[in-house]
């Protein structure tokens, strides 16, 4: 296992990453679901609190194995038996977010979480025999991982629920210094086109998964309402805001974010945020459609919130990692007044109908206006 050419020519997503994606899209569909459960109770804030925290894990995993296979991916049959031991790691996880959201009880969730990142511990020991200028950055992973492990099964002993969320915030730090520490010590060889095309894979399955969601909350809501009128338009603007989100997110050429340690850094840990909203769209379409029906025991104003507040986070983060970098005045202006605009969707009596028109002129822009000219290329990472 020897570190990849980081300018290496059509570098893409291999197959066995593209599988291992889709064992995440379950858990993110399953923490859609309980938020969407956990809302629609009425439960807003301890709802939206649980989902964060359980799609930090599903992020955090996800993202540590995508940055070791653009470095290391030697696709011979010990990375594949590790990759799908992850796999199994992540189903882990998926079945105990329902435990989590329901009785507070994360300790599948962590046992799953704990599993995949021994795997990676023992990919990064791997990796380290012949990683070159790259060994102590390798080893310091390997510490890093292995040390916030054990902390994570302390976290689990705590029983007073502040201690608890202090203690979950501080691990979350030191998860995520873990790779800023190790970089900072030795860098590994990157690829700036294949971790952006994984980015960018993610988010089709994860706006995939979105659309099955709110395609499945509106059909199943024909049987229970006589208004099919307004189900159909929020089903059919639902569609017409998923497909805005996709073209939003690929107009720019996120490849140029790739560059030194910050930017890099930067635009992996901003995606948190682009991923959980798109994820949290489709709870939003179904907390939307409880409560046309009468079965939500939230607020309707706050129920149309649901589903604008993720698009707009969606839109504002895309903006901020990809899009302001490489777009003129015009564009730049009018991507985040419009992402603001959205929220104002809960105003008027029609769901997702304002949410729906700003993101149409959004397109509109980016379909006028073009993305900067590249500067002069250096050479590849």
């Amino acid at each position: 296992m020897r570190p990849r050419d980081p300018g290496e020519d059509s570098r893409a997503a291999s197959s066995l990453e593209l599988f291992f994606d889709l064992v995440f899209v379950i858990a993110v569909s399953i923490a859609a679901t309980n938020l969407h459960e956990a809302v629609t109770a009425g439960h807003l804030g301890d709802g939206l609190a649980k989902y964060l925290m359980v799609f930090f894990a599903i992020w955090w995993a996800w993202m540590n194995f995508t940055w070791f296979a653009t470095s290391f991916d030697t696709d011979d049959w010990l990375y594949r038996v590790l990759t799908i031991v992850q796999m199994g790691g992540v189903l882990i996880l998926a079945a105990g977010i329902g435990p989590a959201f329901a009785d507070d009880n994360f300790l599948i969730v962590i046992l799953g979480y704990i599993l995949m990142r021994v795997v990676m511990i023992a990919q990064w020991l791997r990796a380290s025999r012949h990683a070159g200028e790259a060994r102590r950055a390798t080893l310091i992973y390997v510490c890093g991982i292995g040390i916030v492990q054990v902390l994570w099964v302390a976290w689990m002993s705590i029983d007073a629920p502040m201690a608890s969320v202090v203690v979950f915030l501080a691990l979350v730090l030191a998860e995520v210094a873990i790779p800023v520490i190790a970089e900072a010590r030795g860098t590994t060889p990157w690829h700036p086109e294949h971790i952006t095309e994984r980015y960018g894979c993610f988010t089709i399955i994860v706006l995939g998964e979105s659309m099955l969601a709110s395609a499945n909350a509106v059909f199943g809501a024909f049987e229970d309402s006589e208004d099919i009128v307004s189900l159909v338009s929020l089903g059919v603007l639902s569609l017409l805001v998923t497909a805005a989100m996709w073209w939003i997110y690929f107009w720019p050429p996120h490849h140029r974010a790739i560059g030194g340690l910050g930017g890099s850094l930067t635009y992996g840990y901003g995606h948190y945020v682009i991923f959980a909203a798109a994820g949290a769209f489709s709870a939003g379409v179904g907390i939307e459609v409880d409560s046309q029906l009468g079965d939500s025991a939230l607020d309707p104003v706050l129920a149309t919130f649901t589903v604008s507040v993720p698009i707009a986070v969606f839109v504002l983060g895309v903006w901020v990692l990809a899009i302001r970098p490489n777009a003129g005045g015009a564009v730049n202006t009018i991507v985040p007044v419009c992402a603001v605009l959205v929220l104002l969707d809960p105003i008027i009596p029609v769901p997702t109908f304002l949410t729906t028109f700003f993101m149409i002129i959004i397109v509109i822009t980016l379909i006028v206006a073009s993305p900067k000219e590249a500067a002069l290329s250096t050479g590849g990472r």
